[in-house]
């Protein structure tokens, strides 16, 4: 509580104590026993009662969120040309009073929702896009009186600014705004565009009328029913066509992975195939060298015919037949004529 509001109570206490003691006097007169020195108690009280709400009337607190007009019947304008800043101040008792203004951030709000905005009921900003679209515009102004131009305020708009000059203002330029966009492009490419035109405009147009511009917010953009329901079987058959893609791609690279595997399968039997070849290969050329080796061999050494058939013979034969030209060994098959006579040998 502050001194001014202070005084004020003590005054409405000095009134009520006087009317108090006047009553009684007035009791005690109509039973025949005068109240002693009631007229000077009264005429103290009201005095006091006086002066107090004199003193009262005279100061003036503003808080710090506000600044304050003085309207005066002694100034040749009919108010000080400067506004009260925060703090107490002295104005001219019953030839002055103060008007005070808000300096804080105040939120004008026109929505589609009847509890959200000032005003009950639907009061978003209806508007036709540059493709003849209709639209709903949900939005917020948030904005402050000027300090240094409250005055130019007061005179023109009073406490009438919001609901005559901010709500009219912004809705006119939403409408304007709106109108140079296509209804995708609001939605989609050009928001921020079209955010940035209001608020340079709104922002010129408020500073000329003493408000300052904080922020706006674009809360909302509601379509008509017959292009919201455009816009779902839009959405429903691009949604539809990714599937479809989808689709379309899974089967493809499911198709990439069997020829992958088709292909790896057939490289793999086409390498076992050079490799059986290259091993018949090795085999044959490590055959033909072998028996190269055995001609060789023959040559040099014919004998080694005779040795190596006896060789192969049975183990389990204990007794053989020989030509009796030859006295120890059979000569091959075909190398020589065979003679008819025989030889038994152990």
């Amino acid at each position: 509580m502050n001194v001014a509001e202070l005084l004020r109570g003590v005054a409405t206490l000095s009134w009520v104590a006087a009317f108090v003691i006047i009553a009684l006097a007035v009791v005690r007169a109509t039973r025949g026993t005068a109240l002693r020195g009631a007229s000077t108690i009264v005429i103290a009280v009201i005095v006091a009662a006086l002066v107090l709400t004199s003193v009262s009337a005279g100061l003036v607190f503003i808080q710090p969120e506000e600044r304050g007009i003085v309207i005066s019947a002694i100034e040749p304008g009919g108010y000080r040309e400067q506004a009260l800043p925060p703090g107490l101040h002295w104005i001219v008792p019953f030839a002055e009073s103060v008007v005070r203004y808000p300096i804080s951030r105040q939120t004008y709000t026109m929505s589609i929702a009847p509890t959200e905005g000032q005003i009950s009921g639907d009061d978003s900003v209806f508007s036709r896009t540059a493709d003849g679209q209709e639209v709903l515009i949900d939005a917020s102004v948030i904005f402050a009186i000027d300090p240094d131009k409250i005055i130019q305020v007061h005179i023109a708009w009073q406490d009438r600014y919001a609901n005559d000059f901010v709500r009219p203002l912004a809705r006119g330029i939403i409408r304007d705004e709106a109108a140079q966009y296509g209804v995708e492009e609001i939605v989609t490419s050009q928001r921020l565009e079209l955010i940035t035109g209001i608020i340079e405009r709104m922002t010129q147009r408020l500073a000329d009328n003493g408000l300052l511009l904080e922020e706006f917010v674009l809360r909302n953009i509601t379509f008509s029913p017959e292009y919201a329901a455009s816009v779902e079987q839009k959405q429903i058959a691009e949604q539809r066509a990714q599937e479809a893609a989808l689709t379309v791609e899974q089967r493809r690279q499911e198709a990439e992975q069997a020829r992958q595997v088709a292909q790896g399968q057939a490289d793999a039997q086409v390498i076992a195939a050079q490799g059986r070849a290259e091993s018949r290969l090795i085999e044959a050329e490590a055959e033909a060298e072998a028996l190269g080796l055995i001609a060789d061999a023959i040559r040099e050494n014919p004998a080694i015919i005779t040795y190596e058939y006896i060789q192969r013979l049975a183990p389990g034969i204990q007794v053989m037949l020989v030509p009796n030209d030859n006295p120890f060994l059979l000569p091959l098959p075909g190398l020589e004529a065979p003679s008819t006579g025989t030889t038994q040998t152990p």
